[in-house]
């Protein structure tokens, strides 16, 4: 199961976010906003974590 982390404007900066979490050993999904198939580089996208794991995801930023 996994949980929304973070919203996002654009795909470019959701790749940032899924290199940095995955960076530090934390799994991360990234998906569009409403249906896959409006993938593209300008849709807002959702950065996702596994469910429970949240805690973890703020730890890795703070370390930022």
């Amino acid at each position: 199961m996994w949980a929304e982390y973070k919203k996002v404007p654009n795909l470019m900066i959701a790749e940032m976010w899924k290199n940095i979490l995955e960076g530090e050993g934390l799994p991360t999904r990234i998906l569009p906003e409403g249906d896959i198939l409006d993938w593209g580089e300008r849709v807002p996208f959702r950065v996702m974590v596994p469910h429970g794991r949240e805690h973890v995801a703020d730890e890795i930023l703070r370390k930022l």
